[in-house]
């Protein structure tokens, strides 16, 4: 039986929150996004780098949040992670 894993999906600079695109449940593959940022008037979407499922969200539209922090947590099973390129 494949484990499960938990893979974080994490703020890459600080920026505004403007949307969070996903739901805890939902399903998501490489490359679909799951927030929306703002940063130095421009904006910028966060993409998935690995597929999975939803298991929270630790962000919420208007939040400032600093490089490193936790946007969104994906579980997945064994192989289904799978890294985009």
């Amino acid at each position: 039986m494949a484990r499960e894993q938990t893979v974080r999906i994490l703020a890459e600079m600080v920026a505004n929150v403007i949307m969070v695109e996903v739901a805890v449940g939902d399903e998501v593959a490489v490359g679909d996004p799951v927030c929306l940022m703002e940063s130095m008037k421009m904006e910028i979407p966060v993409l998935a780098e690995y597929g999975g499922v939803v298991s929270a969200i630790r962000v919420t539209p208007g939040d400032v949040v600093q490089e490193g922090d936790i946007l969104v947590e994906l579980d997945s099973r064994g192989g289904g992670i799978r890294t985009r390129g």
